[in-house]
């Protein structure tokens, strides 16, 4: 049985995610979770989508959808960008696919609504933001999983799992570890 590695909030960090591909080794056992927020900021965020892609075909690759995707979703969806989120770096996904919505390929916009809210395991759970401590993840808001901040002040999950969550950034740069949370 192989290993399940959680990496968060990419956006659009293309290198840094080949350099933390190429130094945890992963094998076709593996399970991959991407906590969501692979877009916006960074200036490869085609180069991320095209990344994990390629990845799918080497390992179990469970990819959730943060607020970033989410507001690129919404723009697709209207077909321009959402001034939210072209405040949110939106700028610099439209750059790297050539400036417009449409230049976007379909296997991406595929890629992009396929995403899942949450993930699960028997001992955890994967979300972008957060989660209502006390509902089953079943009956979660959307906001709560894409947009709570986390807090470290939050009660564990009545399921008992540990809940694996991104979005919120951390002042020492390593991951905050609390009561049922990482």
């Amino acid at each position: 049985m192989g290993r399940t590695l959680a990496i968060g909030d990419i956006h659009g960090c293309d290198k840094a995610l080949t350099t933390l591909l190429a130094n945890i080794g992963l094998s076709s056992e593996d399970t991959l979770v991407v906590l969501g927020d692979m877009i916006d900021r960074g200036p490869g965020s085609r180069e991320v989508i095209e990344q994990l892609l390629q990845l799918q075909q080497k390992v179990k690759l469970i990819a959730l959808c943060g607020n970033h995707e989410e507001m690129l979703l919404q723009s697709l969806e209207r077909g321009f960008p959402k001034m939210i989120w072209v405040g949110s770096g939106a700028l610099a996904t439209l750059d790297s696919y050539g400036g417009n919505l449409s230049d976007i390929p379909e296997s991406h916009v595929h890629f992009f609504k396929s995403l899942s809210d949450f993930w699960q395991t028997e001992t955890h759970i994967f979300v972008h933001a957060n989660v209502d401590p006390q509902l089953p993840m079943t009956d979660q808001s959307i906001a709560c999983l894409r947009w709570q901040h986390f807090s470290g002040e939050e009660h564990p999950h009545c399921s008992g799992k540990t809940v694996v969550c991104g979005h919120t950034g951390q002042p020492s740069g390593f991951p905050a570890i609390c009561d049922g949370y990482i």
